[in-house]
């Protein structure tokens, strides 16, 4: 017979025994609802170990518009969407083969505001998403670059490379050394600037032909002056042609075109007359027009002449001088080759329309932009270096002491 003393000693064990085990059993087994407070908990859901970079930070202004864009480490991005903000508008971009990063098919708008949202998965497919609504640097912070030669043109020897900027630089050292000029010829190219708005690079001597000029321009976030930054990142390349320099001749009046060392032809032509000189000097042809208007009240030559269909016209200085086929020309004036008689042009026979086997049209359709046209003999003075693609006019030392390098 038990005693009642021992069967509650009893009791109590097994109820001890049975506490024990349970504890055991939590201990071992674990929680089904246990949560990853970051002190070792097991059964959490691990984070991603995916990593989302935006370059533009959410909510900064001043964004680059050509080097904005996303990139992942610890995984690849799945999904990137990018829109003008307000709007809804989807920019175009694409992720690369290695997922890794993002960018927009097209430059971005200059002081527009843009969201991004990024999506991104680990190895082992866990998400991770990343926000940004930020703003590009605006046009009243920012400065471009016009330039020629385009990008894939074949140019004559005396093309020069010119950037005019659309506002004043006044760090032209932080410009300037971020704008690389190179060509397959080795020869050395240095800029030199016209003013705070211009810069142009060229060799010591024409450049070479057949030779490739490849010009980096990386001026994006460069600051240019004060809280103005450029947006321009690029590379472009154009290609020298055949050697063609052409020289008229005012005493002469003819023009003689030398191609790669050899003259192929001598034409007669009419240059300005004793009232309205011709530029002496190295010109560059920069445009070229089989068909343009020119109206004497553009140039501030009153009203001595307005022709509205003015046929092959090549533009040699920015300030009116062109060479250009004339078919007014024999109305009462001697014979091209004679004297001159124009105002300051140098003309060649044409016909009106521009049609036919004339000398106007021969020369026309043998020249390139870049090719270079010399005037010598004329009572007037050189032409200025700025006055068009002319910095051949200034000799070496003065061209380099323009750098700002």
């Amino acid at each position: 017979m038990t005693t009642p003393d021992i069967a509650a000693r009893r009791v109590l064990g097994a109820c001890a025994a049975l506490m024990v085990g349970s504890l055991t059993l939590t201990a071992c087994g674990g929680s089904a609802n246990a949560t990853d407070d970051g002190k070792g908990g097991k059964d959490s859901p691990k984070a991603s170990a995916a990593r989302i970079v935006i370059s533009a930070k959410d909510g900064s202004t001043g964004a680059s518009i050509n080097a904005t864009g996303v990139k992942a480490s610890g995984g690849k991005l799945t999904d990137v969407k990018m829109t003008v903000a307000g709007t809804g508008q989807a920019v175009a971009g694409a992720i690369s083969t290695d997922g890794r990063s993002w960018k927009p098919k097209e430059q971005l708008e200059r002081g527009t505001k843009y969201e991004i949202d990024a999506t991104a998965k680990d190895a082992d497919g866990r998400a991770t998403v990343t926000r940004s609504v930020f703003t590009t640097v605006t046009p009243a912070n920012s400065f471009i670059g016009t330039y020629t030669p385009d990008n894939g043109t074949t140019v004559g020897v005396g093309m020069p490379v010119s950037f005019t900027f659309d506002k004043s630089i006044t760090d032209k050292k932080a410009v300037q050394s971020h704008i690389a000029v190179n060509s397959s010829s080795g020869q050395q190219v240095v800029g030199h600037w016209f003013g705070d708005r211009r810069l142009d690079f060229r060799p010591q001597q024409y450049w070479k032909s057949g030779s490739k000029v490849t010009v980096k321009v990386d001026l994006d976030g460069v600051q240019g002056a004060r809280g103005v930054y450029g947006v321009q990142k690029k590379t472009v390349s154009f290609t020298i042609g055949r050697s063609q320099v052409s020289t008229v001749d005012a005493d002469t009046q003819t023009m003689t075109v030398v191609r790669d060392g050899t003259t192929i032809k001598t034409v007669p032509i009419s240059t300005g007359d004793p009232q309205h000189t011709t530029y002496n000097g190295q010109m560059v042809i920069s445009e070229k027009f089989t068909q343009t208007p020119m109206d004497s009240r553009t140039v501030g030559l009153g009203n001595a002449y307005n022709i509205p269909d003015v046929p092959h016209a090549m533009r040699l200085t920015s300030s009116g001088t062109f060479i250009h086929g004339n078919y007014w020309y024999n109305k009462g004036n001697p014979p091209f080759g004679r004297e001159g008689t124009s105002h300051g042009c140098v003309g060649l026979a044409d016909v009106q329309g521009g049609q036919g086997a004339t000398p106007a049209k021969w020369f026309f359709d043998n020249s390139l932009i870049g090719d270079v046209v010399i005037v010598k003999n004329s009572p007037d003075s050189t032409v200025a270096p700025d006055n068009g693609l002319n910095g051949w006019n200034m000799p070496w030392s003065a061209w380099t002491a323009g750098s700002a390098l």
